[in-house]
C-alpha cells in the first residue's frame, strides 16, 4: 500500500464478502483487522480474496480473539476518554445517534485546552496587549501616541472571567442537555481491549475515542525543575507582570506569547537552538517576522542549546552554547514554550492493542481509526495537526466511523491555519517546499501589502500575500500570508483549492474595494501582469 486510498480498496473488497462484519485496513499500519461472523470464510480465503481483486498482496494473516462484537455484554456503547474539542464533538455525534456513552475526563476541567489555558486565554491576552500597543504607536499625522496606564491584574481577572462564562456555556451546559452521555470524572486506564479502570470502578464498551489532548514537553535541562519554570498555563494566571520573561522556544506558543508579554511592558528574551523562528515555514515569512518583533523589543537569540539553568536570588540564569561558544541569560521568569507531547503515557494503550509513535502519538489513518479495530482516537493525541478545529471534526469523524465504518473521513489536504502574532503568520495549502516534494511544477507570486489599498489607507503595510499555483493546469494549491489579521483570508484560498479553481478564476471574483480579501484578486492577477501596471480598479 502507498496510501489510505489503497487501504479503502482494500476494506471495499472485503466489505463485499459474505460473512464480513467490518474490515479496518490502515496505511500507516500496513494491514488491518477483519471482525467476521460465525459463517465467514477462512482467513487465508480471504486473504486469497485480496490478492485476487486487488493489486496488492497479503503478507501473512494472524486469528485473534477478543470481546469486540456487537453481542457481547458491555455497560455502554461507547467510552470517551477525554474533556477537550475532540471529546465534546464526539460526545455530541454520539448522542445524536442515541448512543449510550460514557464521558471520562481527568487533568484539565471540562473544555480541554482551548477554552481553559489555550486558544481562548491567549487570543484575550493577545489582543489586550495589541490595545495597549496601538494606543502607544499611532501611525497618523495628527494623532498623539499616549501610553495607556495599565492594571495588569484586572486584565487578568478579565481573563478568567471569560473563559469560565465559555466554559459554561459551551461545554457544561450542553453536557446537561445530551441526554445520552453519562459523565465521571477521573483517570482511564485500560484493563483489557473493551475495558477502563477509573478509580476503583471497572467499565466495558463495545467501542472508544481516545482524545485526551497534549500538554507542554518539558526539556530534560539540568536545574530546570529547581529553578521555578512557567507554561503557557501558569503564565496565564500571573497577576504581576513578570520583569524579565526569558521563553525558551520559537514556535507560534512562544512567539504569540513574547509579543504580547513585550506589549504589555515585561522584557522579553527569546532563546531558540535552531536557526531561524518557525522554523518550519519559509525563509521569507520568519525573517520578515523576525524583524518586526525585534523592532518592538523583543530579543531573539537563535543558534543557542541550553544546558543548564539555575536561581541566583530572585533571577533565573540560563547557561548555554550559542554558535559554539558559552553564553549565559538572566531573567526574572522562565517560559518553556518548546513543544506539546501526547497524553498517552500510563493508559495502558498497550493492552488495548494501539499503537503509538516515536513520539508517543496514537497513530490513525483518515478515519481516526487506531490500530485496535474498534478503537478510534482524535485531537492532540493523535499524529494529526494539532488545532482545536480539527479536533473537533476528527471527534465527529471517529464517532462515524466508530459506528458506520468507512463513512467519513478527514481530509488536510487544503488546511487553513493562523499564528496569532502582529503581523499574523497564515496558510493554506502547500507552501513552496510542499509543491517540490509532490512534484508539481509550481509558481509563485508575492504581493507586498503595500500594494494593497485596504493596508494602504490603514497605514500598515507589514507583511506581504504569497499565492502558490501549479502551472500545468493554473490551479491555486497553496497560500501563505504575513500581514495584520492575515488570518481573515486563507479561508477563503482553502475553499479555492478544495474546489480546484484557478488563478485566473480567483482573479475574476468581486472583492469589495478597500478590503484586506482585494489582496488575494490582486495576488492572483499578477500571475500574469506586473502589479506597477494595475489601477486601484484592477481587473
Amino acid at each position: 500500500m502507498t496510501c489510505d486510498g489503497c487501504a479503502r480498496h482494500i476494506e471495499k473488497v472485503l466489505d463485499q464478502v459474505e460473512g464480513v462484519k467490518q474490515a479496518h485496513i490502515s496505511y500507516p499500519q500496513k494491514g488491518g483487522e477483519v471482525q467476521l461472523q460465525d459463517d465467514a470464510p477462512a482467513a487465508e480465503q480471504l486473504a486469497a480474496i485480496v490478492n485476487e481483486r486487488t493489486p496488492y498482496r497479503v503478507t501473512g494473516v494472524e486469528v485473534l480473539a477478543g470481546p469486540t462484537s456487537e453481542s457481547a455484554d458491555y455497560d455502554y456503547d461507547l467510552i470517551i476518554i477525554g474533556g477537550g474539542s475532540a471529546a465534546f464533538a464526539a460526545a455530541i455525534e454520539a448522542d445524536g445517534r442515541a448512543k449510550h456513552t460514557l464521558l471520562v475526563n481527568d487533568g484539565l476541567p471540562i473544555g480541554g485546552t482551548c477554552v481553559n489555558v489555550g486558544g481562548v486565554p491567549s487570543k484575550f491576552m493577545i489582543r489586550a496587549a495589541e490595545q495597549v500597543h496601538r494606543a502607544g504607536h499611532s501611525p497618523f499625522a495628527g494623532i498623539g501616541s499616549v501610553q495607556p496606564p495599565l492594571d495588569f491584574k484586572a486584565v487578568v481577572q478579565q481573563k478568567r472571567q471569560l473563559v469560565g462564562d465559555m466554559q459554561q456555556k459551551k461545554y457544561l451546559d450542553v453536557l446537561e442537555k445530551l441526554p445520552n452521555i453519562t459523565f465521571v470524572k477521573g483517570r482511564a486506564v485500560f484493563t483489557g481491549p473493551n475495558s477502563i479502570a477509573v478509580g476503583d470502578n471497572t467499565y466495558t464498551a463495545g467501542r472508544f475515542i481516545v482524545a485526551t489532548g497534549s500538554t507542554t514537553r518539558i526539556p530534560d535541562i539540568p536545574g530546570l525543575e529547581e529553578v521555578g519554570y512557567l507554561t503557557n498555563q501558569s503564565l496565564f494566571e500571573l497577576e504581576e507582570l513578570p520583569g524579565k520573561l526569558i521563553v525558551l522556544g520559537a514556535g507560534y506558543i512562544a512567539l504569540e506569547i513574547a509579543q504580547a508579554w513585550q506589549r504589555f511592558g515585561s522584557r522579553v528574551q527569546i532563546i531558540h537552538r535552531s536557526e531561524r523562528i518557525l522554523r518550519k515555514e519559509a525563509a521569507d515569512i520568519t525573517e520578515a517576522l523576525h524583524g518586526f518583533l525585534t523592532s518592538e523589543g523583543v530579543d531573539i537569540q537563535l543558534n543557542t542549546k541550553v544546558e543548564r539553568v539555575e536561581r541566583q536570588g530572585t533571577d533565573i540564569v540560563v547557561y548555554a552554547r550559542q554558535n559554539g561558544r558559552e553564553a549565559s541569560f538572566r531573567g526574572t521568569h522562565l517560559l518553556v514554550a518548546t513543544g506539546t507531547r501526547a497524553n498517552t503515557t500510563g493508559m495502558g494503550l498497550d493492552l488495548a492493542g494501539v499503537e503509538l509513535d516515536e513520539q508517543g502519538r496514537i497513530k490513525v489513518d483518515s478515519g481516526q481509526r487506531t490500530s485496535a479495530a474498534h478503537i478510534l482516537a482524535a485531537g492532540d493525541c493523535t499524529n494529526t495537526p494539532a488545532f482545536v478545529y480539527t479536533a473537533a471534526r476528527e471527534g465527529k469523524v471517529a464517532v462515524e466511523n466508530a459506528f458506520d465504518p468507512g463513512s467519513s473521513r478527514t481530509d488536510y489536504n487544503a488546511l487553513p491555519w493562523v499564528v496569532f502574532t502582529d503581523p499574523q503568520v497564515a496558510g493554506a495549502g502547500l507552501d513552496e517546499a510542499g509543491a517540490q516534494a509532490a512534484g508539481i511544477n509550481y509558481e509563485t507570486t508575492v504581493l507586498p501589502l503595500s500594494e494593497v489599498p485596504r493596508a494602504a489607507a490603514a497605514m500598515d503595510t507589514r507583511g506581504f500575500i504569497k499565492l502558490i499555483r501549479d502551472k500545468s493546469n493554473d490551479k491555486i494549491i497553496g497560500i501563505r500570508v504575513l500581514a495584520p489579521e492575515g488570518g481573515e483570508l486563507v479561508m477563503l484560498v482553502s475553499q479555492a483549492i478544495r474546489q480546484g479553481m484557478t488563478a485566473n478564476e480567483l482573479a475574476d471574483g468581486f472583492y469589495p474595494y478597500l478590503t484586506l480579501s482585494e489582496g488575494i484578486k490582486l495576488a492572483a492577477i499578477t500571475f500574469s501582469k506586473d502589479i506597477s501596471e494595475l489601477s486601484c480598479c484592477a481587473n
